[in-house]
């Protein structure tokens, strides 16, 4: 990709405006899988899908515990992950050596998003290819912040980082108003279907894939893997079907009357797990879901 001049460094303008440098770091993020956040009144959960480079090697860690009181969700590069991880558990530290209390999440993610807006200024550095989901519970409460390799930060009620996350975000946005007043076993389990949704068609959570970061108003923030998960998986997604079962079982059907101003006809829609598939006369049409 060719931008002429524009794209050498971090520190210079296209003529649009544009700093491509930036732009470069915010595409890796979604290079890394899905890391799903969620917050309620009394809990703030992280949910991770872990990649493994190849059969032989192990799954590479989504969710760093920070401080007894929160930790992150990283998506993009690991390696950038670990240096900002590094500053952050240094910080927090120092907040409790020298004011003998926990750093509050805002301005723990503040001081990060200042550090990352530096090298977006000077000549010869490059922005952090990766994007961070702060989740935990301060003096103020539970609190869920993204952080993007601009330096630009903001918290969130519920967030979807890395590759495919737009099916994680439809998913909140549509149960958003459940997430507020949520226990912390269902809030729980949103953040594992939020995760589900971002799965292609062949793929499934299973204790080795997926790793969990929870905390609350009177609970540590604690990472869950493995076997520990095993129940909330099971609990979750406790009414798939069975292999060998029909793929295509309906889940509902529906018949709807479609009117325009040109022609007026009756049409069933057959709902199924799939996707949508419609029945007009002399029109058969199916939409897959991805």
């Amino acid at each position: 990709m060719f931008r002429n001049n524009y794209d050498n460094d971090s520190v210079t303008f296209s003529p649009q405006g544009r700093i491509f440098q930036v732009e470069y770091a915010q595409e890796a993020v979604k290079q890394g899988s899905v890391v799903v956040g969620i917050v309620s009144k009394t809990h703030a959960v992280l949910a991770a899908l872990k990649r493994n480079a190849e059969e032989l090697s192990s799954y590479q860690r989504k969710i760093i515990p920070i401080d007894a009181h929160y930790g992150i969700g990283l998506a993009g590069l690991a390696s950038d992950a670990r240096v900002l991880s590094n500053f952050m558990k240094q910080q927090s530290l120092a907040s409790r050596l020298t004011y003998d209390r926990p750093i509050l999440l805002s301005e723990i993610t503040s001081r990060i998003g200042d550090r990352a807006q530096t090298n977006t200024q000077h000549y010869g550095k490059r922005p952090y290819g990766v994007g961070l989901l702060i989740a935990g519970v301060d003096a103020k409460g539970p609190h869920l912040f993204e952080f993007q390799p601009s330096g630009v930060t903001q918290e969130m009620i519920a967030c979807g980082i890395g590759a495919r996350s737009q099916m994680a975000r439809t998913y909140l946005e549509r149960n958003l108003d459940e997430f507020e007043g949520a226990s912390r076993e269902e809030l729980i389990k949103h953040a594992l279907r939020a995760l589900k949704d971002s799965l292609s068609q062949d793929k499934e959570l299973t204790i080795d894939n997926t790793s969990l970061g929870i905390g609350g108003v009177d609970e540590a923030f604690k990472l869950y893997e493995g076997q520990e998960i095993a129940n909330w998986l099971e609990t979750t997604f406790e009414n798939k079907p069975e292999s060998g079962e029909d793929e295509m079982s309906a889940v509902s059907i529906a018949s709807y009357k479609i009117q325009s101003r040109w022609y007026e006809s009756s049409a069933s829609i057959l709902l199924t797990d799939h996707g949508a598939f419609f029945d007009t006369p002399g029109t058969n049409m199916s939409i897959l879901w991805k």
